[in-house]
């Protein structure tokens, strides 16, 4: 139940990001409700991966590049789904980080399991 809500509340953080921000496009909650859960699986699979690739450079620059890896999957997953549009890659990396800040207030809404 608890997964259902977190992705529900992302796609919520998705619009949220597209109404804030017009760099990116969502065409409708259905397409908002993809791209969550396809940006859900690809920051679970994909992402620890890359991070792991990309560790001498995350240590040169001092983490700044985990938003350069955050903004390139963001922008990534947007070419693959019709309806979710970013245009560009400045316009990824602001997205990413509107995405994640939004969706960490919506998932402070939701109670700890105790």
């Amino acid at each position: 139940m608890r997964l259902l809500l977190v992705w529900v509340l992302n796609a919520i953080a998705l619009l949220g990001v597209a109404y804030i921000y017009p760099g990116v496009q969502v065409q409708d909650w259905k397409s908002a409700a993809i791209a969550a859960l396809v940006l859900g699986l690809v920051n679970t699979l994909v992402k620890p991966i890359l991070v792991l690739l990309t560790l001498p450079v995350t240590i040169l620059t001092l983490g700044l590049f985990l938003v350069v890896l955050n903004a390139l999957l963001f922008w990534g997953v947007a070419e693959v789904l019709p309806g979710f549009h970013v245009n560009g890659f400045w316009a990824a990396v602001l997205g990413a980080i509107l995405y994640s800040v939004i969706g960490w207030l919506l998932s402070n809404l939701i109670p700890d399991r105790k």
